[in-house]
């Protein structure tokens, strides 16, 4: 059984997630929807798409965005509950889907993040590599995508923003280094006085294929 979904909004999909084996989420593809669908349930496509909104466990957990600021009791990571912490009595704090979520017909694995410096000025630019590898046995693309952390601004910044993602197409066994170049311009952000700055401090880099399940790596804007 495959649940296919049209639908223009997330939904709280706990007891199919649960209970039904596969589920396409084809969002409203037009006219056209009906072959693209028989082509990926045939197995003539390997679905590549990924999330652009977050799915909640349920409408409890609503609103729900990857993007958040953090709270004044942030739960410690790894935990699903623990007094007087910013968390649910009855669910976990995570999303049943986060964004940029998205499965395939194969999989992929990610190695840890290979940064060229741990610490630029403002003009100059890092290189973040990572290699992502083909463990199935269908060729497929995965979307790597780019994640940065501001650790500390004159203004709370959010717990991480999407900075930017790359497409790549890839056979069984293949793997390929995906490297994305940041600068100071990647780290501006509009801060209390609506000035446009990067300021310096410590930062956090993910990469990985979706918002939630990413590889880290630590650098400093100087």
């Amino acid at each position: 059984v495959v649940l296919v979904l049209f639908t223009g909004r997330p939904l709280t999909l706990k007891w199919e997630e649960e209970n039904v084996p596969a589920i396409l989420n084809v969002w409203f593809g037009g006219s056209e929807a009906g072959y693209a669908v028989a082509d990926v349930l045939f197995g003539d496509v390997n679905p590549s798409g990924k999330l652009s909104t977050t799915f909640p466990q349920n409408v409890g957990q609503v609103p729900l965005f990857y993007n958040h600021k953090n709270t004044g009791r942030p739960l410690p990571e790894g935990k699903w509950f623990q007094k007087f912490r910013a968390n649910y009595l009855d669910v976990s704090n995570d999303p049943l889907y986060p964004f940029g979520f998205g499965l395939s017909y194969t999989n992929f694995t990610y190695s840890d993040i290979s940064l060229d410096k741990t610490s630029f000025k403002p003009g100059q630019k890092l290189t973040a590599s990572i290699t992502v590898t083909n463990s199935g046995n269908k060729v497929g693309k995965e979307v790597v995508q780019l994640y940065i952390r501001d650790i500390v601004g004159t203004s709370t910044r959010p717990v991480k923003e999407l900075k930017g993602f790359q497409k790549i197409e890839l056979k069984p066994g293949e793997a390929k280094t995906v490297s994305f170049d940041i600068s100071a311009e990647d780290l501006k952000y509009y801060n209390y006085d609506l000035k446009y700055v990067a300021e310096p401090g410590d930062f956090k880099i993910f990469i990985g294929g979706n918002s939630r399940d990413t590889k880290q790596a630590d650098f400093k804007l100087l």
